[in-house]
């Protein structure tokens, strides 16, 4: 009866602890046990997943599911935690785990070794994961925003088009924060898959370092090529997206030096967020700043 609790408990001590011994520190924990209302004090990794396909599709409807209880700090298990996973999966998983805080591949005793560099398409996978330190100006300023607005990072298209009949039934697509919108590809042996477009948006496609801006979608049902090893974003009409140049780590990104892209011909204003990632002023305003 108390097995939940005793994991949220167990965080709550820690967090406390630290928040008593380095008052000056920003702490970051997460935990695989946990119970509603531990988003207060740490992350969940989303537990014991398998290497199938299907888990895939799962971990894109709980991340907004997740949120929704106020964890915004979460991700699966890259490529699987049980099971032996192949690389095809593991480089689907991984084009759509770059868009969630918690990003990371880890698997069980005894299963297949799953470090990137194992397998024969290195160069996909380096495509991939550059793709991460590109747009994590954009993911850590949604991050900040939705934890310190008490709102979701990750929705689902019937959050935002409620009024959509269709957006209502589309569970594998996913708005993250306000201005884009991504829909993962969760089946094995494709180049592409068919998305539903709740309203007009344009492609931007991301490879090799490269930023490509492809086609612009009317609303509706298209079929988007989608090739392995690119990391596909919709940008939303009259909306910005902020990109870094990206690096090897976080050290080499320049979160002030961004290019911002936008289609349409009224462009809303984007509240950036930046700080220092290190202290507890995260609540000043002075970490805001208005693009255009």
């Amino acid at each position: 009866q108390v097995h939940n609790l005793f994991g949220y408990y167990m965080t709550r001590s820690a967090a406390e602890a630290f928040e008593r011994y380095q008052p000056e520190k920003r702490i970051l924990l997460f935990s695989r046990a946990s119970y509603i209302g531990m988003h207060r004090y740490g992350g969940i990794w989303q537990g014991d997943n398998m290497a199938w396909w299907s888990h895939l599709r799962m971990n894109v409807k709980m991340m907004s599911s997740l949120n929704m209880c106020g964890f915004l700090y979460t991700g699966a298990d890259v490529g699987g935690f049980g099971a032996d996973t192949t690389e095809d999966l593991l480089l689907r998983w991984l084009e759509f785990a770059v868009f969630t805080p918690l990003l990371r591949n880890h698997s069980a005793r005894g299963t297949r070794k799953q470090e990137v560099y194992r397998f024969s398409h290195i160069p996909k996978f380096s495509s991939v994961i550059g793709a991460r330190y590109q747009l994590l100006p954009y993911i850590y300023s949604e991050y900040m925003k939705a934890a310190l607005r008490n709102t979701m990072m990750f929705n689902p298209l019937s959050f935002i088009y409620g009024k959509d009949n269709l957006a209502r039934q589309v569970e594998d697509q996913l708005l993250v924060g306000e201005n884009i919108m991504i829909a993962p590809v969760c089946e094995q042996n494709v180049t592409g898959r068919v998305v539903y477009f709740p309203e007009r948006m344009k492609q931007l496609i991301f490879k090799d370092g490269i930023i490509e801006e492809g086609n612009i979608f009317e609303k509706g049902f298209s079929y988007v090529n989608m090739p392995m090893g690119t990391v596909n974003v919709f940008l939303r009409e009259g909306y910005l997206l902020p990109v870094a140049k990206g690096g090897k780590c976080v050290e080499d990104i320049n979160f002030e030096d961004l290019k911002v892209y936008s289609f349409g011909e009224k462009i809303k204003q984007y509240e950036y967020y930046s700080d220092d990632g290190e202290t507890t002023d995260f609540d000043m305003e002075s970490h805001i700043r208005i693009l255009k």
